[in-house]
């Protein structure tokens, strides 16, 4: 007990007023300690309205404990400016990777940028007017200035350093489509990776003339601004062409009168140039309707009553697009769906014997064609994400070891 009594004693008389003391002299403002160094640069990079400021971290950073820059125009000035104030333990180099780098190092040194401008009130200074900054540490009361004086001009920079590495892929992927275009021209039958329902489409329509039924064309419900109908007016003329030489029977269902009419004119063209111009039947290429379920309505009891021995569902679709196919799919017909509609996909690809996903549909058209210069250009793609697929997985194992380095090559900053 006596033991006790004494510990208790030791603790309240000594202990408790030392622990007091250290806390408090810790946190005394007295005992602040200025960072060593301060420098001032030109922003790199920007068109020269900022400058840059940067300096070390102190041992008395804590989030009580301000750092303020002042700014005046003369060197032997007052510096009674006040450009920015920021918490000691904020504002790191770490923030702007493009100047710095990916360093460790970087979270040693506090980074600002200001606008001397700004801070001036829009007063008009020449271009290459030099200002002048000073660092202070400031906790309550208690202020520190550094000594040192430091200046920089803000200038504008006519090229992005840190963007060459998009310039160089850009050159790279110009050079690659350039080629293959030129090589489209030479070859027209240029290797093109296959896609299934693309390969369909004679089948289909080979299987509509044995049969003596129609092919229907069912477009999306997107107007002619849509890339998605663009497209799908492009393959639509190349089927035309198909069904003209077949002698098969075509009808296309439009939602949109602009839509109708350019798919009137595309079916027209593509019955002359197969030399049949005769064969062509405006009344094959109609408006059904102008509002979605209406729509979906009538191109069901065209399916229905008809029963098309192919359908073609292309273009940009909504809620329709699983009444339409499932429609399509009680009739017996072979159906190919083409859509960049992500969430109508999986009831395409459910319904459907085939179907072109996403960038297939724009694909479609140079398949179609065999133009060289969709053709150029398809291949260059398909070139360009081999490249990709071989750099991610290059980067991933480099990044396995620590080699972080190609990881930031693709960075736009």
């Amino acid at each position: 007990m006596n033991l006790l009594k004494k510990s208790f004693f030791i603790t309240t008389v000594f202990l408790i007023p030392l622990l007091t003391a250290t806390v408090l002299f810790a946190q005394s403002p007295t005992f602040l300690i200025p960072p060593a160094e301060f420098k001032a640069f030109d922003t790199p990079n920007d068109a020269g309205e900022t400058v840059s400021l940067t300096w070390s971290a102190s041992p008395s950073d804590v989030s009580d404990v301000f750092y303020v820059i002042y700014v005046d125009i003369d060197k032997n000035g007052t510096f009674e400016k006040e450009a920015t104030r920021i918490k000691s333990n904020t504002s790191y180099r770490t923030a702007v990777p493009e100047i710095y780098g990916y360093k460790k190092g970087n979270s040693d040194y506090h980074y600002v940028q200001i606008n001397p401008r700004k801070v001036f009130n829009g007063e008009t200074f020449s271009k290459k007017q030099v200002y002048y900054f000073k660092l202070a540490l400031v906790s309550g009361d208690n202020k520190i200035v550094l000594d040192t004086v430091t200046s920089a001009s803000a200038r504008g920079n006519l090229i992005h350093t840190k963007k060459i590495n998009n310039f160089v892929i850009m050159i790279i992927v110009s050079a690659i489509i350039l080629y293959f275009i030129v090589r489209a021209r030479r070859n027209p039958n240029m290797f093109l990776r296959k896609i299934g329902g693309l390969d369909a489409v004679d089948e289909a329509l080979g299987r509509a003339t044995e049969m003596g039924k129609p092919v229907l064309f069912v477009h999306g419900l997107t107007t002619m601004g849509s890339i998605s109908t663009i497209a799908a007016i492009s393959i639509l003329g190349r089927i035309a062409r198909k069904i003209a030489d077949y002698d098969a029977n075509l009808k296309v269902v439009n939602n949109d009168p602009i839509v109708m009419s350019v798919s009137q004119e595309v079916v027209k063209e593509s019955y002359l140039e197969a030399g049949r111009p005769d064969a062509y039947n405006p009344d094959n290429v109609f408006l059904v309707a102008s509002e979605q379920f209406p729509y979906v309505a009538a191109v069901g009891g065209i399916m229905t009553r008809e029963k098309p021995a192919a359908n073609f569902f292309i273009g940009y679709f909504y809620a329709e697009a699983l009444i339409l196919a499932e429609t399509g799919a009680t009739t017996g017909a072979i159906q190919i769906a083409g859509t960049d509609a992500y969430t109508q996909l999986p009831f395409f690809i459910t319904t459907c014997d085939y179907t072109l996903i996403g960038e297939e549909l724009y694909a479609a058209s140079a398949y179609l064609s065999r133009e060289p210069m969709l053709m150029g250009t398809l291949r260059a793609q398909d070139v360009g994400k081999g490249l990709l697929i071989v750099i991610l997985v290059l980067g991933t194992i480099l990044a396995s070891f620590g080699l972080t380095y190609i990881t930031h090559l693709f960075e736009a900053f």
